[in-house]
Formats: C-alpha cells, sequence, structure tokens
C-alpha cells in the first residue's frame, strides 16, 4: 500500500494530509471556493472565446488577408533564416530582416501569398532598394529552380480571389508550418 504524502490545498495553500490521492483541497469549506472559482474561470473562458468569435465574424476579407499576411511572412522569415538575403546574399541571422515579394503585393495580389515569390530579404534590399529587383531576378531561378521561376510569370497573370473560408484555412495551414519549423529550429540548437 503506498504512503500518501501532504499536498498542498489548491484553495488557501495550506498544507494537509489527503483521504484520497485525488483531493485537492484541505476541507468543506476551501472545496467550495475553489469550485466557485473554477467556475468563474470557465466562464471567462467561455466569454473571451465568444468575444474573439464575435470579432472574427465581423472581420471583413481585407483583415483576414492582413491576419494571414502576418503568419506567412513569419512563416518565411522562419523558412529562410540560414539561406541569407535573396538578392544580396546577407546573412539574415541575428538582425531584421523582411519577407520580400518578387512580385509585388499591389500590382500582383494574386501572387501575395506564393511562397516561391517571396522570400527572406534584408531591410536595405527590400525597403532602401526598393526590392533590389535586379539581383532579386539573378538570384531567384538559383533559389527556387528554373520551372518554378517561369511558373510564377504564367501564374502572375492569373486572378486569384480568396474567400474568407479560404483565408482562415491558410492561417491554419501556416500556423502548422511555422509550429513545425520552430520545432525543428530548436532541435538544430
Amino acid at each position: 500500500m503506498k504512503k500518501r504524502k501532504p499536498k498542498k490545498c489548491r484553495n488557501c495553500k495550506v498544507e494537509f494530509m489527503p483521504h484520497t490521492s485525488l483531493q485537492v483541497v484541505c476541507g468543506i469549506k476551501c472545496s467550495i471556493e475553489y469550485s466557485n472559482t473554477k467556475t468563474k474561470e470557465k466562464a471567462l473562458k467561455k466569454a473571451r472565446k465568444e468575444k474573439k468569435e464575435g470579432l472574427e465574424n465581423l472581420m471583413t476579407n481585407s483583415q483576414w488577408k492582413q491576419k494571414l499576411q502576418t503568419y506567412f511572412n513569419t512563416f518565411i522569415r522562419l523558412r529562410d533564416l540560414k539561406k541569407g538575403c535573396v538578392s544580396c546574399e546577407t546573412s539574415l541571422e541575428n538582425r531584421k530582416f523582411d519577407a520580400g515579394h518578387y512580385y509585388s503585393c499591389g500590382s500582383y495580389p494574386e501572387l501575395r501569398f506564393n511562397e516561391d515569390n517571396v522570400h527572406g530579404q534584408c531591410v536595405t534590399c527590400n525597403q532602401h532598394k526598393h526590392g533590389n529587383l535586379i539581383e532579386y531576378t539573378k538570384r531567384l531561378p538559383l533559389r527556387i529552380g528554373e520551372v518554378k521561376f517561369h511558373s510564377l510569370e504564367v501564374k502572375a497573370h492569373i486572378k486569384q480571389k480568396y474567400s474568407i473560408p479560404e483565408l482562415k484555412d491558410l492561417i491554419e495551414h501556416y500556423k502548422q508550418k511555422i509550429k513545425i519549423l520552430k520545432h525543428e529550429n530548436k532541435q538544430r540548437n
């Protein structure tokens, strides 16, 4: 038979000797208070979830795109962390860098979330040199291959509109990819 050990009451934090292994509070009074606290916490959690869902139901297509853009850019930064700037090959480790689009989002919205179109780019090339497209054009086929590079040119002229459910699915897709990359990076270090 196992010897019981003292536990700390989850409500009043006083040490007590439990009667069963499942007992988490010291007495009836603490049990009632602890139960009420848990009920309040559950109610608050449910209210927060409902509020979040309510706000999400009010979001427009462009707001969903912006939310997806945040996850997509995070994925690109994690994916290209060790590759260097696509335009000048400067190391991107330990510095701020952007997810630079070869075909711009404004002119080619259909390629906004295309992984072959977006690569890690240093702030100097992306923001100060307006994408440094001459160097980007030279190095992009080396990074993704000639076939994918020419495929991008074709895809740039095919209209693509995303519905809100598609955007939500893409957000979940990139959340999973981010989780995987973070796990892989943690294992490497």
